[in-house]
């Protein structure tokens, strides 16, 4: 009889362990899928996108916050050689991926006038937000110029470069997605 309880008791004590096993373990036992804890926000690869808003040059306030859509933005000034070597690709990465891809290139601590006549006279058609006091450069930790950021449909930073960046170069990312 000892035997038998001692047997029925190692029977209970595994039957406890395997349910609190289960217990613990994501829903793939129910076939639903885990939840992932939400991304922590920051300006680096891996985290999420910070929101914010700046003026468009036409004078519209634009926020940019993750929408479901892939996001790139690109940190520059006109007097930066590497930024200006980069804008022809960028603005045909910006007319390629029109309505695909949300593009903003944020000019640093320059007046508006200033960007706007550089775009005019080059004939470059992206979309440009002003950050004249530098707050979102400072957000985003921006060290260098240009620095261009690519944040998935979910919002999570998955490119960060400081450095020209080429058309070839950002179809790559895209296509990592």
């Amino acid at each position: 009889m000892p035997k038998r309880l001692i047997i029925l008791a190692v029977a209970v004590i595994c039957m406890t362990v395997a349910m609190g096993f289960v217990a613990m373990q994501p829903d793939s036992f129910s076939g639903a899928e885990p939840q992932k804890p939400p991304a922590e926000t920051g300006v680096t690869v891996g985290k999420a996108l910070p929101e914010f808003t700046l003026p468009a040059l036409d004078g519209r306030q634009v926020t940019v916050a993750p929408a479901g859509q892939i996001l790139v933005l690109n940190f520059w000034a006109t007097w930066c050689p590497p930024c200006r070597q980069e804008m022809p690709e960028l603005d045909k990465f910006a007319e390629q991926y029109s309505g695909k891809v949300e593009f903003h290139a944020v000019n640093i601590q320059e007046p508006g006038d200033k960007v706007a006549a550089f775009m005019a006279q080059n004939k470059y058609t992206m979309s440009v937000l002003s950050d004249t006091e530098g707050e979102v450069a400072k957000l985003f930790r921006i060290n260098a110029i240009p620095t261009t950021l690519v944040v998935d449909k979910q919002g999570i930073i998955k490119y960060r470069k400081s450095g020209p960046v080429t058309l070839a170069e950002l179809e790559g990312v895209l296509n990592g997605l």
